[in-house]
């Protein structure tokens, strides 16, 4: 049984991402995420106007009359979620945290995979895997893949992005379009897993931040607390040369990271909390079928 809270948030996000994908977002995922390719459907003979290159010529020799093979594309993808719901997402300074949004985003995601008959799964992970949903088809099963999200309460604080990957290398054998949903913080090297992903699956990564994140207010003395961690520092927000030194060294990260999606080929949208990420979506769509 569900609480009328979390029910509520679920019938929010229905609302919300249904509403946005019918306005927006289907018809770039459709244009954007092909099926797997074409597969044999069947012999049928030849009309005018048909392929020439499609000629059967062993059928055509024993029958005499000319066929030609026929063949349907296959449409139908599997789309995997994984979500990092480890304790580094449970900040925000924004109205929402960074857990919060990744939710939403997964949600507006599924649901414009259900509309294009596709399936959908999910990993949740923090330093473990701690769910597992396979893929399913449908409002329902999508439901359920949001209601585990928003109803998920962490066992551990940490984060291995690796391991997360290579679970799914081992569960999702046939070919996939993940999205890598995370504030990418983590501390340990994830390359390898990712490079490996990337190659056998569609591999794209959406990181979430916070504005807090890369700059702070000029506010005086305040202690940051790393979530996963439980290290403390004092900082005295009130000198520039702290503000700019942070700033800094935050840009440095993010800058890394970037560098290490390009550098793997591995597709990124990034998400900051407390600004619209239906135009960034749309516009990651855009950009990429632009490409293709």
């Amino acid at each position: 049984m569900i609480s009328k809270e979390l029910a509520r948030k679920i019938r929010y996000l229905q609302i919300f991402t249904s509403k946005a994908v019918n306005d927006v977002l289907a018809g770039q995922y459709e244009s954007v995420f092909k099926g797997r390719g074409m597969e044999f459907e069947e012999v049928r003979e030849y009309a005018p106007g048909d392929d020439i290159r499609a000629i059967d010529w062993n059928v055509t020799a024993r029958t005499g009359k000319l066929f030609i093979k026929h063949f349907r594309e296959e449409r139908e993808l599997t789309v995997m979620f994984l979500v990092d719901l480890s304790a580094s997402g449970s900040f925000g300074s924004t109205r929402q945290l960074k857990n919060e949004v990744a939710a939403e985003i997964c949600a507006l995601l599924a649901f414009a995979a259900i509309k294009n008959n596709d399936k959908v799964g999910l990993v949740v992970f923090t330093d473990h895997v701690e769910r597992f949903i396979p893929p399913g088809k449908g409002a329902r099963h999508v439901l359920r893949v949001i209601r585990d999200i928003l109803s998920f309460s962490p066992r551990r604080g940490r984060t291995d992005i690796a391991r997360a990957l290579d679970y799914l290398g081992r569960v999702q054998t046939r070919r996939a379009v993940v999205f890598l949903i995370s504030d990418f913080q983590a501390a340990e090297d994830f390359e390898r897993s990712l490079r490996v992903v990337g190659r056998r699956h569609d591999l794209i990564a959406v990181s979430v931040s916070d504005p807090r994140e890369m700059e702070l207010p000029p506010v005086g003395l305040i202690q940051l607390e790393d979530a996963e961690t439980g290290e403390t520092v004092l900082l005295d927000t009130g000198s520039r040369r702290v503000r700019e030194e942070y700033a800094r060294r935050s840009a440095q990260a993010r800058l890394r990271i970037q560098d290490l999606f390009r550098s793997v080929g591995v597709d990124e949208i990034h998400i900051q909390t407390g600004k619209s990420y239906i135009l960034d979506l749309v516009k990651f769509f855009k950009n990429r079928e632009r490409r293709r």
